[in-house]
């Protein structure tokens, strides 16, 4: 399979995600520059965490104007892959690909630390290889990850499964005490209607390699992989 993983100025994550792509994984990977115009016939589009633009004016509200974006748009447009992590999730809200949009975090601190997710839909191309209902550890790393959307556009998520993951305790309840940045309903991970753009907070790009301290987040890479394998 062929990744496209973009790169904005300010990027952090973008290393983290090629390694495991191609040292871990064994998949073509190439590195794409925000001023470029194509994808390079990538079959997954994968927008990595970091700072883009250094955040300023709103965390991906100037990344989402880049030339890359257009093509972006276009692939996922033709049902392409597209995977916006942390703030890939933001720039893909800000560029109108999922709906909704982020806050500072609750207790207005930047927070970093391991945290579990519920799976909460697992026939999608990324999440597949979860069970429904599944606990995992994933690490999160960001200031604005209070996600938002109106109570509409919330029913409209839950009516059509569009919640993938949610922020939750030991026991698998999605509590307020859970919540590490306030996000509406717990939210941690959506995708689009048609199912083929996913957007999360956490970084499972840093869950998957035991020396990191456990590989649940392998599985989103893996599930990827698989997909594509078997659409041809």
């Amino acid at each position: 399979m062929k990744f496209a993983v973009v790169v904005f100025p300010g990027s952090n994550c973008d290393q983290d995600c090629i390694h495991i792509l191609r040292n871990v994984l064994h998949q073509e990977v190439t590195a794409v520059w925000h001023q470029d115009a194509s994808l390079d016939d990538a079959q997954c589009v994968i927008l990595p965490g970091g700072f883009s633009y250094g955040d300023y004016l709103r965390t991906g509200a100037l990344a989402c104007f880049s030339p890359i974006m257009a093509a972006v748009q276009d692939f996922a447009d033709q049902g392409g892959l597209v995977l916006g992590i942390c703030n890939g999730f933001q720039i893909l809200l800000e560029a109108g690909l999922l709906p909704g949009a982020m806050l500072r975090n609750r207790s207005l601190r930047f927070v970093c630390k391991p945290q579990l997710l519920r799976v909460e839909n697992n026939k999608t191309p990324f999440t597949h290889l979860y069970g429904e209902g599944r606990l995992i550890q994933v690490p999160i790393a960001h200031g604005e990850g209070n996600y938002f959307l109106d109570p509409e556009g919330l029913e409209q998520l839950r009516k059509n499964k569009q919640i993938v993951f949610r922020y939750a305790d030991a026991t698998g309840n999605a509590s307020s005490e859970a919540n590490p940045n306030g996000s509406v309903d717990n939210i941690a991970g959506i995708i689009n209607a048609a199912g083929n753009v996913l957007g999360m907070m956490p970084h499972p790009e840093r869950s998957s390699e035991a020396v990191l301290g456990g590989a649940d987040g392998l599985l989103l890479f893996q599930a990827a992989i698989a997909y594509l394998a078997e659409r041809g």
